[in-house]
């Protein structure tokens, strides 16, 4: 793999290091930002990241507004509360300060102030109708790697199902990878951040719609995450274990771009819908279970990820589970109350989600029966 693929990837520029988000202002106005609109969360601001970027952007001299209403899974309404921020204020720039949903709604806004409608208009792929304002992206967590994909994530209002929506345009223009805005985060959001950055390298890495490039990027993602997902939790202050855990979620969003996900999003999705449990701990809790399934037909695959020979998957299966372990996250459904008359549905839920298309190997409702089973 060459050395610098996340640096020679042409989509998103990055820059990464230690107080790197001070450039945030002099980033924008590269981009021809002259009224910025930041995105963030309330979480963020607390942790005083948002008004780091707010001091960076008037530094530079450029009029800034800040929406900090994003929560976890944003929704429509996130986005329709953003875009009429945006409406008064008239932005021609967009950062997302924060976290996958900090950066997703950001996306969001950006289609339905520039191109009119509702967000659900722009489910699918290339359904921009007018030019996307540019973007720049600031992780404060190592997680979904939204940075680095050109697809928002929004959930309904109602049913809570998540509408992925993708434009080439949406792309941030630039990522700014601080690993110092991450060691404010809590240890729990450490751990489901990491667990879900570890499942996206895992998972993009055998996909139906695998290439040589994905196969990279998930190969060297997997690497920076196994390595240094131990080490933040050894020492939550080692800036050089965070800065890895960033540039490998980087990374993986590359791969999910070119490669996609499978089996396991698609369980963890209804968990989140239907009892709130946190993305990275549903990850998590289904994950190994979906590496044992898939074995069958890409266990050589995950060897070669994991540099073992005839473990069948068996050895990657096992570094999830003491990667779970090691986090403190639950290992069981039954700690959120699952119940498991509860699993005919959530089956059903799972099968008719997006990512299952593009597993591997070809997975039913009665397949994902066994995966939920397995994590009782």
């Amino acid at each position: 793999m060459p050395p610098d693929l996340l640096e020679q990837q042409t989509q998103t520029r990055i820059v990464s290091g230690a107080g790197a988000l001070g450039q945030l202002g002099s980033l924008a106005g590269e981009l021809g930002g002259s009224r910025i609109l930041v995105v963030s969360d309330r979480g963020v601001v607390s942790a005083g990241h948002a008004q780091s970027g707010l001091d960076s952007i008037r530094a530079a001299g450029f009029p800034v507004e800040l929406y900090d209403g994003v929560e976890e899974n944003p929704t429509a309404a996130h986005v329709r509360h953003g875009v009429q921020i945006a409406r008064e204020f008239e932005p021609d720039l967009l950062v997302g300060l924060g976290g996958g949903s900090a950066m997703d709604c950001a996306k969001g806004i950006n289609f339905v102030y520039s191109c009119g409608g509702e967000i659900g208009d722009f489910q699918g792929v290339g359904k921009a109708t007018s030019q996307l304002l540019p973007m720049i992206a600031v992780p404060t967590t190592s997680g979904t790697g939204s940075e680095t994909q050109s697809f928002a994530l929004i959930s309904d209002d109602e049913t809570h199902q998540k509408m992925a929506c993708g434009d080439k345009q949406a792309a941030f223009k630039v990522a700014v990878l601080d690993p110092l805005t991450t060691l404010t985060q809590p240890a729990h959001v450490t751990a489901a951040t990491g667990i879900d950055a570890i499942s996206h390298a895992v998972e993009s890495y055998v996909t139906r719609e695998r290439n040589p490039l994905s196969m990279d990027y998930s190969r060297e993602a997997w690497r920076l995450l196994s390595e240094n997902f131990p080490r933040v939790f050894a020492d939550p202050g080692d800036v050089e274990a965070r800065a890895g855990m960033q540039k490998g979620a980087s990374l993986a969003g590359l791969a999910i771009e070119a490669s996609m996900l499978g089996a396991a999003h698609s369980a963890a999705n209804p968990l989140t819908a239907q009892y709130g449990i946190v993305h990275g701990v549903a990850i998590g809790l289904v994950l190994p279970a979906v590496v044992r399934f898939n074995s069958s037909k890409v266990g050589a695959e995950y060897d070669k990820l994991t540099g073992t020979e005839g473990g069948h998957g068996e050895d990657l299966a096992s570094s999830l589970e003491k990667f779970r372990e090691l986090s403190g996250l639950p290992k069981t459904l039954s700690a959120f109350k699952v119940r498991v008359e509860d699993i005919e549905n959530l089956s059903s839920d799972a099968e008719g989600q997006w990512t299952a298309q593009f597993n591997p190997v070809k997975v039913t409702a009665g397949d994902f029966q066994a995966i939920y089973r397995d994590a009782f």
